[in-house]
């Protein structure tokens, strides 16, 4: 006999309340961000300019990843594109193909960014103790096996 999951009722789902998390973790990296002097970058670039694998990444993967359209995803790199954050470079795997990269001042906004994280996440080890945050890490984890389909 298997035993049914446990579903919670009470307040708010799981998603929203993997959510806030994320939005208040987002809005303090943007914050950062801003004060660091990149004050032009909106929240929708940040989505997609966070997107942004080491190497390039074509803008067909990073419309996918946004959960955004093709087009939306194009738009957004155009303005990245402008403000000098990111650039189009031809894809050696697909001479037809293009990649969409880190420029020099997009590669400038990294350490900010990661500084900003790796802060948020000092307070949230700070609230809820190592053990919980470990735990919370290992069961996010476990939830990206079947959430990501770019893990």
């Amino acid at each position: 006999m298997t035993e049914e999951p446990a579903v919670h009722q009470d307040g708010p789902n799981t998603g929203l309340l993997l959510f806030l998390p994320y939005r208040a973790m987002e809005r303090r990296v943007l914050d950062a961000v801003h004060a660091a002097g990149f004050a032009d970058v909106t929240p929708a670039q940040a989505r997609v300019f966070q997107r942004i694998g080491p190497g390039g990444t074509r803008l067909t993967d990073l419309a996918e990843q946004a959960l955004i359209t093709k087009q939306s995803a194009g738009s957004l790199v155009d303005q990245l594109e402008r403000a000098g954050y990111v650039e189009r470079v031809p894809d050696p795997t697909d001479a037809r193909a293009r990649l969409v990269r880190l420029a020099p001042r997009g590669e400038r906004v990294l350490p900010v960014a990661t500084a900003a994280v790796a802060e948020v996440e000092r307070e949230w080890v700070a609230h809820l103790g190592a053990r919980r945050t470990g735990a919370l890490r290992e069961a996010l984890l476990r939830l990206r096996e079947i959430t990501d389909p770019w893990a």
